[in-house]
């Protein structure tokens, strides 16, 4: 446990990974060692995986807060899927759960409030969680983003802005300008998170998170140059990460440069879901290729391109017409 423990705090995942495990193989009942297992997955964005072990914690120690608080956390991360309606189901009744059990805690209030947040609940009962988690904590910069988030969707901008500038002026450190700049995203508020991304990356180069939301914030608003070294850097930090590799692939489509795209979205692959897999085969991805490919005069790579799609979406409609297309530009 402890050198999984070093191991996180040093960003070296596999080893932390490794760690947790080999100490699930001594004590398999351990929920700390679970607890720790969903922690490093979490940082590396694996969210099924950790969702299992923050379960199986939750399973031996169901009166933990920490367990069911880890729970609603990665229950309400976006995944493909269409199971999603339940998992935000189950986030609010364990952050629920935790209320219960430690009626003081700021961050169940707070976990309590995304989860519904998550659902599409923005009303008064949501506005309320968040407010005691504020009221229990007044330095719970991340509760009072959140409540700013609540208090946009219900047109009280006035109320939000003083809220998000409080936030940011409370933010010391890295982890902290993240969570705040993610929070911006989520609204649609990119401009305003760059600043804030550049701050943290300033302090500390290497943060997933904010490389992460950086290269997301580039490809979304264009600038794919600029995006390209900080998705690599993002994938070097964190490897195993399918959405970083699905985002490069999108700004190697921007740049025009079809090959790096092809290679980049044959590295997703391996790491996608079923259901990002069907997203793969679309026009942000080897279909995307493909149509590229066409239409610079390279009708025999659209043709790879195009039944790479169609072995990892063999429902897609499109793409038998597309491949007929790329064939008879290939006979003479």
């Amino acid at each position: 446990m402890s050198d999984g423990n070093d191991a996180r705090d040093a960003r070296k995942f596999a080893a932390a990974e490794a760690s947790y495990r080999a100490a699930l193989k001594l004590k398999p009942r351990d929920a700390r060692a679970f607890h720790g297992l969903g922690n490093v997955l979490v940082d590396q964005q694996r969210w099924d995986e950790a969702e299992d072990a923050y379960r199986k914690a939750v399973e031996i120690t169901p009166n933990n807060p920490d367990a069911l608080i880890a729970l609603s956390f990665v229950l309400v991360q976006p995944r493909t899927g269409a199971v999603n309606a339940k998992r935000f189901a189950d986030a609010e009744y364990f952050a629920k759960r935790a209320t219960q059990l430690q009626s003081n805690s700021a961050a169940a209030f707070d976990r309590l409030g995304v989860a519904m947040i998550a659902r599409g609940i923005f009303n008064a009962e949501t506005e309320a969680a968040f407010r005691r988690a504020v009221e229990l904590d007044p330095g719970f910069f991340v509760a009072q983003v959140h409540l700013a988030r609540v208090l946009r969707r219900l047109n009280r901008t006035s109320e939000a802005d003083p809220l998000y500038k409080a936030a940011i002026d409370q933010a010391k450190d890295a982890p902290a300008l993240v969570l705040i700049a993610d929070a911006m995203q989520s609204e649609q508020q990119w401009q305003d998170s760059e600043p804030l991304l550049r701050r943290a990356l300033q302090m500390d180069p290497r943060n997933p998170g904010a490389l992460f939301l950086m290269g997301r914030f580039l490809s979304a608003s264009r600038k794919y140059a600029e995006a390209e070294p900080v998705l690599k850097a993002a994938i070097e930090v964190n490897p195993k990460l399918f959405v970083v590799r699905n985002i490069l692939g999108r700004t190697y489509l921007g740049l025009e440069r079809y090959d790096d795209a092809f290679k980049t979205y044959e590295q997703a692959v391996d790491l996608a879901s079923d259901a990002d897999r069907r997203q793969l085969a679309g026009m942000f991805g080897f279909g995307g290729v493909g149509d590229g490919y066409l239409n610079a005069g390279r009708p025999k790579d659209a043709l790879r391109a195009y039944q790479r799609a169609l072995q990892l979406d063999p429902t897609n409609a499109d793409l038998p017409t597309k491949i007929a297309a790329a064939r008879a530009k290939i006979m003479p």
